[in-house]
């Protein structure tokens, strides 16, 4: 992918008049006493941005989002310690506006229990891929909750996220799971809710979700310097020296992880891996001959685990995902960028650069760290990038791009780059249990 070494400036127009936007709250009613688990519903409108309404949420104090939901409604229950709160339930329009509307209430009692209360998936239901897992947490540790987490079966902590509350899509293949989510408090404390589901769909090439990509076949290695980042190959090329080994027992995961390493004698080099799943080329078996596969899908999903050897040595690792059909060209770009300033950037398909998310992007050295990419190709194709999930902390982006040209391309892609830095210093990145999920 061309890149451009210059720093894009992004301007933002806020939209904030209260007059075009608004939250309706039919639960619970302001200035009411209640116990026990706090219902919420509301809606929201926007006239003043043509996107329409992004998300909501509710702010159980100043700065402190206790829940979030994507869409232009709200329902859920919080389970709150007994207290007068000002809460404040909040719409974000796709255009970068927002509008609230405030509700205090009083929490007597039945608020302070140990518990878990999962509004969503529904105990007994069927659900398709990834599975949206929404819950909080309450204990009457005095140092509060401290995480929560995911079983997806015993043994299998399949996802945990630091705080009381939890917000995540998981992918699964199909099948019957009796999940378990369960909090930590900061006291040694623990408690469960059981929540059983069933998976609709298939895993790998007949399904929703394709499973650990990092140890199939089909992945094409390539060289790209600085300044034409032209592919090259086999390696060494172009100075350029990068190599991927699959079925690395350590570190792993699931005991067969794979070593992308990347080195060579001149500065700025990158090593570009990348398998074609759907279309021209597939390596899982869906070719789409006849042209009517690859535009069904709107959403997708790229969970990975990653290794880093160093944080020094690489300029910036990118993570990828590409769908091409009809000429049309969509090319979701995400750079965790290190060398540069530890800032997440996404790619702007049309000028043919990155852009700044304002979103820092830290991750642990020799340790694995946890990559979760939403994003949406819209019903009037445009590029959607939803949100980052580095370690359990979510960033909601909800920022949209126009689409490329790509003529001749046909298929549904998935790219994992490692960029050099000046000094183009050695170093491995090892990824593991990598999924994509299209739906």
């Amino acid at each position: 992918m061309t890149k451009s070494l210059s720093l894009i400036v992004c301007l933002l127009v806020i939209c904030s008049s209260a007059a075009f936007a608004g939250v309706t709250v039919t639960s619970p009613a302001n200035g009411a006493t209640l116990s026990g688990p706090i219902p919420y519903a509301a809606t929201a409108t926007t006239s003043s941005c043509s996107k329409g309404v992004g998300s909501m949420g509710i702010y159980t104090a100043p700065g402190v989002l206790a829940y979030s939901s994507s869409g232009s409604t709200l329902n859920t229950s919080l389970n709150l310690s007994p207290g007068t709160y000002n809460t404040v339930v909040e719409e974000w329009d796709n255009c970068g506006g927002a509008a609230t509307t405030p509700i205090k209430i009083t929490v007597s009692t039945g608020g302070g229990q140990n518990g878990v209360y999962v509004t969503s998936p529904a105990n007994n239901s069927t659900v398709g891929s990834p599975v949206k897992f929404v819950a909080t947490a309450t204990t009457s540790c005095s140092k509060g909750v401290s995480s929560m987490g995911i079983y997806t079966a015993p043994g299998v902590l399949a996802y945990t996220v630091q705080g009381a509350s939890m917000n995540y899509s998981l992918p699964l293949n199909a099948g019957k799971y009796n999940t378990v989510v369960q909090e930590w408090d900061g006291c040694g404390g623990a408690s469960t809710t059981p929540v059983t589901i069933t998976v609709s769909g298939g895993s790998g090439g007949g399904g929703n979700t394709f499973t650990n990509l990092q140890k199939t076949g089909g992945w094409g290695q390539y060289g790209q310097r600085a300044p034409t980042f032209i592919d090259c190959s086999p390696s060494p090329c172009d100075n350029i020296t990068f190599s991927m080994t699959q079925n690395v027992k350590s570190p792993s995961m699931s005991g067969a992880s794979t070593a992308m390493y990347l080195a060579g004698t001149q500065g700025y080099g990158d090593g570009l891996w990348n398998n074609h799943l759907i279309g021209d080329g597939t390596s899982q078996g869906l070719p789409d001959s006849n042209h009517t596969l690859v535009p069904q899908y709107h959403n997708f999903t790229y969970d990975v685990y990653f290794w880093v050897s160093s944080l020094t040595a690489p300029q910036a690792v990118e993570f990828d995902l590409n769908q091409f059909f009809n000429g049309m060209g969509f090319i979701w770009g995400h750079e965790c960028r290190m060398a540069g300033g530890n800032q997440w950037d996404i790619w702007d398909n049309i000028n043919q650069h990155w852009v700044p998310t304002g979103i820092s992007c830290y991750p642990n050295a020799n340790a694995w760290n946890h990559l979760v990419l939403q994003v949406q190709r819209t019903s009037n194709n445009e590029l959607l990038y939803q949100s980052i999930t580095l370690n359990g902390v979510v960033h909601t982006l909800n920022q949209y791009y126009n689409h490329g040209s790509a003529p001749g391309w046909w298929g549904i892609t998935v790219n994992y780059q490692e960029d050099g830095n000046v000094s183009q210093s050695p170093f491995t990145v090892y990824l593991d249990e990598f999924n994509f999920t299209y739906q």
